[in-house]
């Protein structure tokens, strides 16, 4: 018999691992609907919040303006790994958090296979008619390499 805890546990790291997949696939539209009820922040290296976007379309948004896409498969031909997911759920509650590590590595013709940023992030979700979403995300600890050709623009950290 699986617990309720454990089912809540398998769905929460299902719900974060389709970050990864979405922006590698350079599905932007999808990552927005996957912050449909969400706020992302990231912050700088002093803490205060360097940008912020909340809903759906201001997320997608913030990615379409941000995230370079290759024209050859519309990716940013990266790999985005979290490691060390540290979940804690309150059942009763419906509301769960969930920290970790990610790296992103990238590759195109003109650049070598590297890690090109790698920082924290800290989830908040919560149970909304059965199903866990995300709430909250913030981004913070950044360590960036060299993003020009990941990104549109400086991270500005």
């Amino acid at each position: 018999m699986v617990s309720e805890v454990t089912t809540s546990y398998v769905e929460i790291l299902n719900l974060i691992y389709s970050y990864p997949e979405l922006i590698d696939a350079g599905d932007f539209a999808g990552i927005g609907v996957l912050f449909r009820d969400a706020t992302l922040v990231f912050e700088g290296p002093d803490g205060k919040v360097a940008s912020e976007a909340v809903g759906s379309a201001a997320v997608q948004a913030s990615f379409e303006e941000n995230t370079r896409r290759y024209p050859d498969d519309g990716t940013p031909h990266t790999r985005h790994v979290i490691t060390n997911p540290i979940v804690h759920i309150d059942e009763a509650a419906g509301t769960a958090s969930c920290r970790y590590y990610i790296t992103v590595f990238q590759r195109t013709d003109q650049f070598p296979l590297a890690p090109v940023w790698s920082n924290r992030y800290e989830d908040h979700l919560r149970r909304v008619d059965g199903e866990w979403r995300l709430e909250r995300r913030r981004g913070f600890g950044h360590l960036p390499g060299d993003t020009s050709h990941h990104l549109l623009r400086s991270p500005g950290f």
